[in-house]
């Protein structure tokens, strides 16, 4: 049974924020105490590591599950679905809806529930639930869809991935600079000859990982004691996925007669491009094979770290040809991973 991605979507928000619009925060470190570095130095350097030039925010009206809504409708779209016919709606995301200007996430109804009523479908059969997974929520939402498939469970699913974190950081923190928004879908089908899923990783590491990414309160000494914010120790977060990543890729490879020289493109969690960089040319080290120049699609430089949308933002982006330089075809084998709060890791091999 070959299952495969039939369509995808995506939807990145219209408010772009660059780094200087962070030239006026106050930034203070862990027991609030300002920072001594001016912040053009800081956001100098923040830049050189992240590769973050600018990144997209929700508009005031859109909400995690709305922008979810515009990236399923376009990858049914592509999909070509009735979506009557979708057994199962899968929507990753962290903190559920965030309103503007309120302290607190909405997950009730789930983001799914709300994705399936905006949608009109009217098949109760239809089953909506949401994912909690960090960032590789997306991936790991297709790795239960293609379960599904194969137990003869379903058809076919919606897997969406997406998030609104620049509403939950917090503005005197620096790490607060690489969150972004925004929604990516894709539709997953037992098909003849729309691609194939050909094998798949995952890990959940806990014990003394689990709060490398947790929430906590604002910096700043005069920042609302009850609000949170998400926070992470970014060194642990760097070493925890160049440490523990490329070997997950290498279980997931080597569950497949795939050599590493076939892989076309690697798909990897936009979340700091010297780390991603840094996380697959240790993968190639392992197999004693030099990074291709070309392997890694990235557009965090312009989109900054929408966690869960990330990799099917890009995948879709790559797949209609507005990510320079790269492309993929039929037939072509790439690698999906990410990694994130939990802390989590996964892959897929798929063939295109």
């Amino acid at each position: 049974m070959k299952i495969g991605i039939t369509g995808t979507g995506s939807y990145l928000p219209s408010i772009i924020t660059k780094n200087d619009d962070f030239l006026e925060h106050d930034f203070r470190d862990r027991d609030g105490t300002a920072l001594v570095q001016s912040n053009a130095t800081i956001i100098e350097k923040f830049e050189s590591i992240t590769g973050i030039q600018e990144r997209r925010y929700a508009q005031t009206e859109l909400n995690t599950s709305d922008m979810g809504v515009l990236a399923a409708e376009k990858a049914i779209e592509d999909a070509g679905v009735d979506k009557e016919t979708i057994d199962y709606i899968i929507f990753a995301h962290n903190f559920g809806d965030l309103s503007t200007g309120k302290i607190q996430g909405d997950t009730l109804p789930s983001l799914a529930t709300r994705v399936k009523h905006l949608l009109q479908i009217q098949n109760a059969s239809c089953v909506a639930y949401d994912m909690i997974f960090g960032c590789p929520g997306w991936v790991e939402g297709v790795i239960q869809a293609t379960a599904f498939i194969q137990s003869g469970m379903a058809k076919t699913c919606l897997v969406i991935g997406g998030e609104t974190l620049s509403r939950i950081i917090d503005p005197s923190d620096r790490d607060s600079m690489i969150y972004a928004d925004g929604a990516g879908a894709a539709i997953i089908q037992q098909t003849a000859h729309d691609g194939e899923i050909l094998a798949h990783a995952s890990e959940t590491h806990a014990n003394g990982e689990a709060y490398h990414l947790f929430f906590d309160k604002g910096y700043h000494p005069d920042s609302c004691p009850d609000t949170r914010y998400v926070k992470m120790y970014g060194r642990k977060v760097y070493e925890f996925a160049c440490t523990h990543v490329p070997n997950a890729m290498k279980a997931c490879l080597d569950k497949s007669d795939i050599p590493i020289e076939a892989v076309k493109k690697i798909f990897i969690h936009q979340a700091n491009e010297k780390m991603d960089e840094a996380i697959i040319k240790r993968l190639y080290r392992l197999y004693k094979h030099p990074m291709p120049d070309t392997i890694m699609p990235m557009m965090i430089h312009k989109t900054g770290n929408s966690s869960v949308a990330t990799i099917p933002t890009l995948f879709d982006r790559v797949k209609r040809g507005k990510i320079a330089d790269h492309s993929i075809e039929k037939g072509d084998v790439v690698l999906f991973a990410s990694v994130g709060a939990g802390m989590n890791i996964n892959c897929i091999l798929y063939r295109c």
